[in-house]
């Protein structure tokens, strides 16, 4: 199985050009070497688990597999991830100065900040865990408005989805 070289779509192995952007594909030649001359091509990583992956440590991997691997179901999954656990740092961000919870502050402090800030934790324990399950399902599962946001990011499109 190929993948094109410039959008990562699956194309077949004698393709002279790309089925989804129409980019050409380079011809292999049998019998000759891979451009890297080793002769051994590396085993890639399966979909399921690099979209999986993207998810695992946070910003680290979901910009590491949106840069790097070119597959559109990783890269999309790459993309949901930024947009969502994105969005929802920047809450936390924005919203902790008006609640009241500073860093420094202790664990006995109750107040209905710091319950919107606990709630807030466990949407994103809760969406972390589901959206690493489904991708791992080889689902593409789509959050209302984070996968359309997601979308337009993959596309290069800069209209506004909200």
């Amino acid at each position: 199985m190929a993948y094109c070289t410039k959008c990562g779509a699956v194309v077949p192995d004698d393709a002279a050009f790309c089925g989804s952007c129409g980019a050409p594909q380079r011809p292999v030649a049998p019998g000759s070497l891979p451009p890297s001359g080793r002769g051994v091509t590396q085993p890639q990583m399966a979909e399921n688990v690099a979209a999986t992956l993207s998810y695992a440590l946070g910003w680290l991997t979901e910009l590491i597999f949106f840069l790097i691997d070119k597959r559109p179901f990783v890269r999309f999954h790459a993309a949901q991830s930024i947009v969502v656990f994105g969005i929802l740092h920047i809450l936390v961000i924005v919203t902790s100065p008006f609640f009241g919870l500073g860093y420094g502050l202790g664990f006995a402090t109750f107040s209905l900040g710091s319950v919107f800030y606990r709630i807030l934790n466990l949407i994103t324990l809760a969406l972390w865990i589901v959206l690493m399950i489904k991708a791992h399902q080889g689902k593409r599962f789509r959050l209302p408005i984070a996968a359309d946001l997601a979308e337009n990011i993959l596309s290069g499109r800069t209209t506004n989805t909200l």
